[in-house]
């Protein structure tokens, strides 16, 4: 029998390549459940990302130190340091932090309780000039420790060097985000590393989101196109962050960073093309520095986001036409949607079974812009939205990095400032 996701998939596939992009949404006045908030952790360094046991131990990483857990007891145990990270039970002398990349994204193996995996998206120098891995990590019973790594994929992309691009140092771009579907498929989001040729590469995968199992094998139904890497489940994108699964189907929908316009959210469909394909010459663009357009034209020039949208657009629908037709762009801005959940239980109201995202924001003369999370009603067929709500915050904004829905029900938010708080509906 055909699992839910691949039906859904071969339904959508058809109406994608018909749809267009419909205006997007305005945000909706606040609404839902009444919030409140506590500090679970103060003064990390960078928190990228929060994984769960069914009891509350929270595995958490620092992009520049390396993966800790939080005990239900709350203490703190440092189990795998990035190289000259101290404190931790283990180091990884390989693993390195810069720019955007270090140590990403964790996930917690849903067969835990029978072979201990945990799993970090992680920057090493294994491979020259540098590369992004996918460790897999047994830990020990009391979970004071790491061992027996293995990197079942060890090919990411990773960019060494600083570029005349904006934002063009090295670590851009750099994805990170893993997450285990419902039926135990682990999901590796991969960026474009500022380098044209990686989105639409069949061989390449950055620019990706992989399908994989705990070994990095790829999945039967990847459906990826003949010459392609099999573990490519989608391509043509430019820096996801953000993955969740449909709680009624299983489908996974991503957000993205758009470039100096539009951040999208996507349903996915197996074997489809985001869209992004940042080479000079391309839908009649000319050079562009170092070879990639991804941010021509400038932020500062006189072209408004719509016509900036034209002339590099984030899911080029001229070019691919069957390309996957985003359901939401922000209306046009980029304001750094990097992470991406959706709310289960009946507590959360009428946001029961609504994804939520959130956004860094985007500050132009170090005024941030932006820095919230977001409610997101996906339609049932994934290609638009009935609404999205701005979530009324119980504390300070940040720059959310990670949205992750807790065993009990709770909301789990980690900001780049350095905490991680637990946002509970009333």
């Amino acid at each position: 029998m055909p699992s839910k996701l691949l039906t859904w998939q071969a339904t959508t596939l058809a109406a994608t390549a018909m749809a267009a992009i419909l205006p997007a949404a305005a945000l909706a006045q606040n609404q839902g459940p009444t919030l409140t908030h506590e500090t679970v952790l103060s003064d990390l360094q960078d928190p990228w990302d929060m994984a769960f046991l069914p009891d509350g131990t929270m595995f958490f990483t620092e992009k520049c130190r390396g993966l800790s857990v939080l005990l239900p007891s709350g203490d703190v145990n440092a189990l795998l340091g990035i190289g000259g990270s101290d404190g931790f039970s283990s180091t990884g002398e390989d693993l390195f932090c810069e720019g955007q990349a270090g140590m990403n994204g964790v996930a917690v193996d849903p067969d835990f309780d029978e072979n201990r995996f945990v799993y970090v998206y992680s920057a090493s120098n294994l491979t020259e000039p540098g590369g992004n891995r996918v460790l897999r990590l047994v830990v020990n019973d009391d979970l004071s420790e790491v061992s027996d790594r293995t990197d079942i994929v060890d090919d990411i992309p990773y960019k060494p060097v600083a570029t005349d691009q904006p934002f063009g140092g090295p670590g851009a771009h750099n994805g990170g985000r893993i997450r285990f579907d419902p039926e135990g498929h682990l999901f590796v989001t991969t960026g474009d590393t500022h380098n044209a040729e990686v989105p639409q590469s069949p061989t390449l995968i950055g620019g990706k989101v992989l399908r994989i199992d705990r070994d990095g094998e790829p999945i039967e139904g990847n459906n990826a196109p003949d010459g392609f890497d099999p573990r490519i489940f989608t391509y043509g994108h430019r820096n996801v962050q953000g993955i969740a699964f449909r709680p009624d189907t299983g489908q996974p929908v991503v957000a993205e960073h758009g470039p100096w316009h539009s951040d999208e959210i996507t349903a996915l469909v197996a074997g489809g093309n985001g869209g992004w394909d940042p080479r000079p010459g391309e839908a009649g663009r000319g050079e562009c520095p170092d070879g990639y357009c991804g941010y021509e034209p400038n932020q500062m020039d006189e072209m408004n986001p719509q016509e900036r949208a034209e002339y590099m657009p984030m899911t080029d629908l001229n070019t691919y036409p069957d390309a996957m037709k985003p359901a939401w762009n922000n209306n046009g801005l980029s304001q750094g949607s990097v992470s991406a959940a959706f709310l289960s239980g009946e507590q959360w109201g009428e946001w029961d079974g609504r994804m939520v995202v959130g956004l860094m924001g985007i500050g132009f003369g170090g005024t941030p812009v932006g820095q919230r999370i977001d409610i997101v009603d996906l339609a049932e067929d994934g290609l638009s939205v009935n609404n999205v709500t701005e979530m009324a915050l119980p504390m300070e904004s940040g720059r959310f990095r990670s949205l992750v829905q807790g065993p009990d029900g709770n909301l789990y938010a980690a900001i780049d400032e350095g905490d991680i708080y637990r946002i509970t509906p009333e």
